[in-house]
């Protein structure tokens, strides 16, 4: 097994490689160094489909690990230093090919995402959206293998807890 150094599983210093006393949050006895494990932020969009009285929200069918096969709302990771606005407009450009124009903030929530033999606390975001009339989507086969438009108001489960919690309060915040 490769010694971690960083993440919920940490065991050596990022900074100096010595051995830690515990896992995060720690504070290396070597060098001082206080490692913590911080929630990583992703922004992600209930893209609605425009219909004010029975809206419909666009769900992609995940191609890839973690959770491949189940339904989950376009979103993704935070680059850097990226406000998670400019992240979830980029995200729709990148997983649906559009220009996404963003409305309400939905909520922030803690969730798990679990990666490279880990799982990793995140901080989802997401934003109802809407994409202009006449444009096309066009999924990235990598991200996703199919899409669908759901009724807001009776969604499927979604590939991870956070997704169902935004979805229901996006539902509540239109009075669904």
């Amino acid at each position: 097994m490769t010694p971690r150094t960083y993440g919920p599983d940490a065991s050596f210093c990022p900074r100096c490689g010595a051995p830690l006393a515990g896992a995060p949050p720690t504070v290396c006895g070597s060098c001082g160094y206080a490692l913590f494990v911080n929630a990583r932020p992703t922004a992600s969009l209930i893209l609605l489909d425009g219909d004010p009285v029975t809206p419909r929200f666009l769900a992609l069918r995940r191609a890839a690990e973690p959770r491949s096969g189940l339904w989950e709302t376009p979103g993704g990771f935070c680059d850097g230093w990226e406000h998670p606005e400019v992240a979830a407009v980029r995200e729709g450009r990148e997983e649906l090919g559009v220009e996404v124009t963003l409305g309400a903030f939905v909520g922030m929530y803690v969730g798990g995402y679990d990666y490279q033999g880990e799982t990793l606390p995140v901080l989802d975001m997401f934003y109802l959206a809407t994409i202009g009339a006449g444009d096309e989507i066009r999924l990235d086969p990598a991200e996703s293998s199919g899409m669908t438009w759901f009724p807001l108001a009776d969604p499927p489960p979604l590939a991870f807890e956070t997704m169902d919690a935004a979805v229901r309060a996006a539902a509540r915040q239109l009075g669904l």
